[in-house]
């Protein structure tokens, strides 16, 4: 059986209420703290391996967490928002979200299915592999995936489910006995 450990980044210092995806923004100045309340957690663990996203908001918090070495991983980013990236969410016209905000792409981003096919790629890579337990780095559209992926939610209710800043969320994968 292998543990499969996912930590959400913590806040973010962003502007109002922008739509920041895979734009690099800076941590609030409360990171020191919110980092060594996640790192209590992560030191109750005994991961094989570490992986990160490399946005910054990740790499920062798993090196405060000891795991400066964590593998980065693109697969691992937020949803590419496109066009919508650095726009207060009140500012969007998201009228090709109305109906379904599952298939349709961003404008000059991705869809929520091309996200989760990417990080379905990554989970199908590390079920090959023999590992124990695995820490991530990750973002909260991620874990929507994950939690997907892993039949802990139906896709239509993905993001009903978004982990707070520096939650870590649990997963199981039962590997093949032959």
């Amino acid at each position: 059986m292998m543990k499969i450990y996912l930590v959400r980044h913590t806040a973010v210092d962003i502007p109002g209420v922008m739509c920041y995806g895979q734009t690099d923004v800076p941590l609030k100045e409360t990171f020191e703290e919110e980092a060594q309340i996640v790192k209590t957690e992560v030191d109750k663990l005994s991961p094989d391996i570490v992986y990160s996203s490399p946005l910054s908001r990740c790499t920062k918090l798993a090196s405060a967490c000891g795991f400066g070495n964590a593998i980065p991983d693109n697969r691992l980013m937020e949803l590419n928002f496109g066009e919508w990236e650095k726009k207060q969410w009140n500012e969007i016209d998201m009228s090709v979200w109305e109906t379904d905000w599952i298939n349709p792409p961003a404008p000059g981003g991705e869809s929520f299915m091309q996200m989760y096919d990417r990080v379905s790629s990554f989970f199908e890579e590390l079920k090959s592999r023999n590992y124990n337990s695995v820490l991530i780095f990750t973002h909260g559209g991620v874990i929507s995936c994950a939690r997907v992926y892993f039949k802990q939610a139906d896709i239509k209710r993905a993001f009903e489910l978004m982990p707070k800043y520096g939650e870590i969320v649990d997963f199981e994968h039962k590997t093949n006995i032959l």
